[in-house]
């Protein structure tokens, strides 16, 4: 079932807010740094950009230097140069428009990787080999091992990490482009660090609801783990945690879901016409003592039941 209710389109932007937006877009205006962006999207290597775009090394300087102080690319330790969360969200569909010559740096941007990410692109090409090119499949490790590596603190799991976050995105990304057909409804709970609020109503929707319903978490800024006090208040309410982890939030999970739901997360979320938004205002319980995160769990809880209710399901 869905409302007839308008889309959610989000609070106006800030002063602070519409002017990173509006550098951000000067910066983008500007054609050579742009190709800089998309080639470093598509994944060549900094060593390369200047070779594979026919400009100089301090025309690639110039452009990495505005794309940096606009806080659309950053600088990861044994990966280079990559978009931010953020940049993804906004820019990713802008890039998508690769040329022809430039598809084969999308391996480039696998091989260059550890042999533990290089070995994920290859298990998850064979295991989507139905559905997706080796080409697109690499291109998705390659963009999820950088985008779990900014929050990350120990790197000794990232490539396991990587694999399920690769696979989860390519899984919405077939249901988006309906390459694959869902009979289930699928839920995306979003909020600011993909540790507190979204996993309480993740875990209680998976409980509440089985195989009924399908859902995916994010976050706008993750962080590395989820937090303890939220695997204790679980824990105390008798809700099993499903092992999940904060992930950053990518346009094709949102794409994918039937309903999103934020919480806290501002104008982080894009907005497609055909799903369901929801906003639900609750307190951040990573800020809340022992007794306003239960609070806050039972809260979720309601929330969770309420939309089972629109969902036409039972616990």
């Amino acid at each position: 079932m869905r409302s007839n209710e308008p889309f959610k389109l989000g609070k106006p932007l800030d002063r602070k807010e519409a002017a990173e937006r509006a550098m951000q877009a000067a910066v983008l205006g500007d054609a050579s740094t742009l190709r800089v962006l998309s080639a470093i999207a598509s994944g060549v290597p900094e060593s390369d950009l200047a070779s594979t775009l026919h400009i100089s090394s301090q025309q690639v300087v110039t452009a990495i230097e505005k794309l940096n102080h606009a806080s659309i690319v950053q600088n990861i330790p044994d990966v280079g140069w990559t978009l931010s969360a953020q940049a993804w969200v906004r820019f990713g569909r802008l890039l998508t428009a690769i040329p022809a010559t430039a598809r084969s740096h999308r391996e480039l941007s696998v091989t260059a990787l550890p042999e533990a990410v290089t070995s994920v692109a290859r298990d998850l090409a064979y295991r989507f080999s139905s559905t997706f090119s080796p080409e697109t499949v690499s291109r998705y490790v390659a963009e999820s091992y950088a985008l779990l590596g900014r929050s990350a603190r120990v790197r000794t799991h990232l490539a396991t990490l990587t694999a399920r976050y690769a696979a989860e995105r390519l899984d919405a990304l077939a249901k988006a482009e309906g390459r694959v057909l869902r009979a289930t409804p699928e839920v995306l709970f979003i909020c600011v660090q993909n540790a507190g609020r979204s996993q309480l109503a993740a875990a209680y929707l998976r409980y509440l609801a089985g195989d009924a319903v399908h859902v995916r978490t994010a976050g706008s800024a993750p962080t590395a783990e989820v937090h303890p006090q939220i695997l204790e208040a679980l824990d105390e309410a008798g809700i099993p945690f499903a092992d999940d982890f904060p992930k950053p939030l990518t346009d094709e999970v949102v794409q994918a879901a039937d309903y999103v739901v934020t919480m806290g997360c501002g104008d982080a979320c894009p907005v497609y016409p055909g799903r369901r938004y929801l906003d639900w205002q609750l307190d951040d319980p990573l800020e809340l003592d022992r007794e306003g995160v239960s609070r806050v769990r039972d809260e979720v809880r309601e929330h969770v039941e309420a939309l089972m209710g629109e969902l036409g399901l039972t616990a």
